[in-house]
């Protein structure tokens, strides 16, 4: 397997879902070796797989270096062109007699002659050091990632190459040209799914490469199979769907730090506050709640560009009292967070799956979940809206905050539900992929 995170390296759901499907994986015997882009100083060796650092890869190359007794000479190539200059102010180009000029300058520097080629090959040998980061050099490391994929690849036994999201595909189609291994591509999101109509082609294409590379596609949802097929044009036979879980890593042992003033209510938005995410949906249902019921505190828990933007329009629609806005929490202090909150919205605008409402369950919070997100079609103890329906939003979170036996039947029933969303049932869904792949 390629991923970018594993706990407790994560940014969001997509490390928590690598480590947990991969514990019921190896659960069911299998033997999973998973490579990341570095392993962090706190991430422990001893897991249930075996973690290999991409930083750590010894590479190799050749380096060729041609004798001045190269036969080799650029004249043939000036002979079957023909040159014909057109004026313009650009000044960076060669015009006939220059180009003449440069072929006889590289021949006279290289002494190129007629006689024999002497190619003289040296090895040289280094490492390419990786952060791991979502930081602006992430193009270039993902690239750099995939090119180590094809020595481990070649170094490393293994029957299946399994990949997850796009900074994971250069890897996963070179580790398998270097084996020629079948080739997992288990989409947790899509570009599409992150920018709406406005998507980064450069990421998008690198989606659509590794799709049509694939000999198999995991989707986290069928709304995510859904937008795979109709966005990257790709064969719905190719595509399996096998929905998260959640896993309940830790019980909470200390109390909330998150205090509540006397009766006073909490609704919570934990995630990424970016575009696809919704934040900006909650917040104008939170000014309708507030219209309605005055000890109300709204919580916006996550990092993200929209941050700046959702702390103006707080102001403007004067209620920057009764939001507030915690920055990265982590684990521990989300727990703490869960433990707190009266209600969790999740309001995604496109979400393949979302992890999130199930943890709030384990918290007993009843969960309002947007109707485009792939968790609600296997969670039915929710109140689900359309994201853009910030009126049911709010009719909704004042509907749970006003009758608490409604509330508590929520949770209950979410509670109970939550008993048969299990990672050992994905796990043996992947199981059968790969063995009907080979």
């Amino acid at each position: 397997m390629y991923g970018w995170e594993f706990p407790p390296f994560i940014s969001g759901g997509l490390g928590v879902a690598c480590h947990d499907l991969t514990k019921a994986l190896t659960e069911q015997g299998l033997d999973i070796t998973f490579v990341l882009p570095k392993l962090k100083a706190n991430i422990s060796r001893e897991s249930h797989v075996k973690l290999i650092s991409g930083s750590e890869q010894e590479l190799s190359c050749l380096i060729r270096q041609e004798s001045s007794e190269s036969k080799v000479s650029y004249q043939r190539y000036l002979e079957k062109i023909k040159l014909r200059q057109i004026d313009s102010s650009l000044r960076p180009y060669l015009n006939e007699k220059t180009y003449k000029e440069y072929i006889e300058q590289l021949e006279k520097t290289n002494k190129l002659s007629s006689e024999e080629t002497h190619i003289k090959e040296e090895r040289s040998f280094f490492k390419f050091e990786l952060s791991g980061n979502y930081g602006p050099n992430l193009i270039e490391e993902v690239y750099r990632y995939g090119y180590i994929a094809g020595k481990i690849a070649d170094d490393c036994k293994h029957d299946f190459i399994h990949i997850h999201d796009w900074m994971t595909v250069p890897a996963g189609i070179n580790a398998k040209q270097s084996s020629g291994k079948p080739l997992i591509y288990h989409v947790h999101a899509l570009e599409t799914d992150r920018s709406g109509i406005n998507v980064n082609k450069l990421i998008y294409d690198i989606e659509k490469q590794g799709l049509e590379a694939a000999d198999k596609i995991i989707a986290v949802s069928y709304f995510t199979k859904k937008n795979i097929i109709e966005y990257y044009s790709i064969d719905p036979d190719k595509i399996d769907v096998v929905h998260n879980a959640v896993s309940k890593h830790k019980v909470l042992t200390r109390p909330s730090r998150f205090k509540k003033k006397a009766g006073e209510k909490i609704v919570l938005f934990l995630g990424r506050v970016t575009f696809q995410k919704g934040p900006d949906y909650f917040l104008e249902a939170a000014a309708k709640v507030l219209q309605e019921s005055d000890n109300v505190r709204f919580i916006i828990a996550g990092t993200g560009d929209m941050i700046h933007r959702l702390i103006e329009r707080a102001a403007e629609l004067k209620i920057g009292n009764k939001v507030h806005f915690t920055g990265f929490l982590k684990r521990p202090e989300v727990e703490e967070l869960f433990a707190a909150s009266d209600v969790y919205v999740m309001p995604s605008v496109s979400e393949p799956f979302g992890i999130s409402p199930l943890e709030a369950i384990f918290f007993d919070v009843p969960v309002i979940i947007s109707r485009q997100s792939g968790v609600s079609e296997i969670l039915n103890h929710a109140l689900k809206v359309n994201f853009w329906d910030t009126n049911e939003l709010a009719n909704k979170i004042l509907a749970l905050l006003k009758y608490p036996a409604l509330q508590k039947q929520l949770s209950q029933d979410a509670a109970a539900e939550l008993k048969h969303i299990q990672w050992g049932k994905s796990a043996e869904k992947v199981k059968e992929i790969y063995q009907t792949t080979v």
